[in-house]
Parts: C-alpha cells; sequence; structure tokens
C-alpha cells in the first residue's frame, strides 16, 4: 500500500468516528503498526488536519478538512478515469471536453503515484454502438434543464406521427443507442420520454416552468417505482 493511500485510509477512518478512538483501534482497523499510526496522525497535523488528541488518550477529525492530493484511492481513481473516458466518448462535445478538463485537473493535484494510476488506467470504453442522432441539441437541453426552461419541440413518435410539444425538462438519460429527455408534457398533462433522435427541432419557449426540477424528478421516480412494483 502506499503512503498516499494509507493517509488517505486514515482520514477516511477518523471521519467514520463521530467521538474519539484510540490509537490502538485505528491501528488494528487499518492493518498498521501503533507506532506508523502516530507517525501518520502528524504528518496530516503538519499538512492542516485538524485533529484533536494524543497517544494513549484518542484522536478525533474535526469537520471541514480538505486534503486535496489524497482525495481519491486508486479505485477511485479508476472509476473517475472510466467514467470521464466515457463521457467524453458518448455524450456531446462541450459535455466530453468538460469530462477531458476534469480529468486534467484532478490529475494536476494528485501525488506522483496516484497520477501515474490515472495517466496509465488500462480500463477503456469500447465500440461506440449508438444509432442515435441529435447529439447536436443536447447542449439546449442541458442548459434548459439546468435553468428550468421550456422546451417547445417538432417531435415524431415511433410510427412517424408528428406532433408539437411544450415540455418541462428535467432530466437526460444516456443508454447504449438513444438519448432521452425526460419531462413533463403540457400537451399530454403528463410524463414523457422523448428520445433526441425524434426530436426535428427544438427551442426555448423562453419561460421558466413553474415546478422546481428535483421535485419533478422526485415525483417521477415515486411514479416509475410503483410502476415497477
Amino acid at each position: 500500500m502506499s503512503r498516499a493511500q494509507r493517509l488517505l485510509d486514515l482520514i477516511q477512518a477518523l471521519r467514520r468516528h463521530r467521538f474519539p478512538v484510540t490509537g490502538a483501534a485505528l491501528a488494528e482497523e487499518l492493518g498498521i503498526s501503533l507506532r506508523t499510526l502516530y507517525r501518520d496522525v502528524e504528518t496530516l497535523k503538519a499538512q492542516g488536519a485538524h485533529i484533536d488528541g494524543e497517544p494513549g488518550v484518542g484522536y478525533i477529525l474535526r469537520p471541514g478538512f480538505m486534503l486535496p492530493p489524497l482525495m481519491f484511492s486508486e479505485e477511485e481513481i479508476e472509476a473517475l478515469v472510466l467514467g470521464g473516458r466515457w463521457v467524453a466518448e458518448r455524450t456531446d462535445e462541450p459535455l466530453g471536453r468538460a469530462a477531458s478538463n476534469a480529468l486534467a485537473k484532478i490529475a494536476a493535484v494528485l501525488p506522483d503515484d496516484l497520477k501515474l494510476s490515472l495517466e496509465t488506467s488500462t480500463l477503456l470504453i469500447g465500440p461506440d454502438l449508438r444509432v442515435a442522432a441529435g447529439d447536436t441539441e443536447l447542449p439546449t437541453v442541458r442548459q434548459a434543464i439546468r435553468t428550468e426552461r421550456k422546451l417547445r419541440i417538432d417531435y415524431v413518435d415511433e410510427r412517424e406521427r408528428p406532433t408539437e410539444r411544450t415540455i418541462w425538462p428535467f432530466a437526460l438519460a444516456f443508454f447504449e443507442r438513444a438519448r432521452v429527455v425526460v419531462a413533463w408534457c403540457e400537451m399530454r398533462k403528463a410524463y414523457r420520454n422523448f428520445r433526441t433522435d425524434r426530436i426535428k427541432t427544438l427551442t426555448v419557449a423562453g419561460g421558466r416552468y413553474p415546478r422546481r426540477r428535483q421535485a419533478l424528478l422526485k415525483e417521477w421516480r415515486a411514479i416509475e417505482n410503483i410502476a415497477q412494483e
């Protein structure tokens, strides 16, 4: 185990304890010697960790401490890389660029051993099998979701029947072969899913919809859970 990983595990262990915990208990929990535990505590204190206590008494980590260079374990790094690569390959260009930028920012604050893990990750994204179109509109959809704006769309259903809809978008789902806008439909007065490749035109309607997107998402999830029971 790397030293960076050991210090991260110690921080995480201290965060799990709401009350002072002895060094012996921490050392046993982490699988390290008591001497190493004491040395690691002093290292964290020197880096700004607000750890109260002393050997033989116990330790507690005060709230608010962040340790950027040690924020992630090796498995968390792999998860971030895999997720970032998926977003970069399978979403619209602005979101993909943002994912690449985020990984670069993370790499900039990692210690050398974890930075190497990020740069040499062997978790890869397979071939893109999607047949969906309409990704050029995804930035507009995402902006409408963030700002809780109505969208006016010309939509064609699976039977090629055209309709004009005004919707309240609150979620965007990325499937392997489709991108789906989850929204409240004013025409149907119900929640509906709209595939982006079937949206022929899309414009921001101008006004904010009358409910918060989190409330819509919560209600939609409740309805979906009932439907699946």
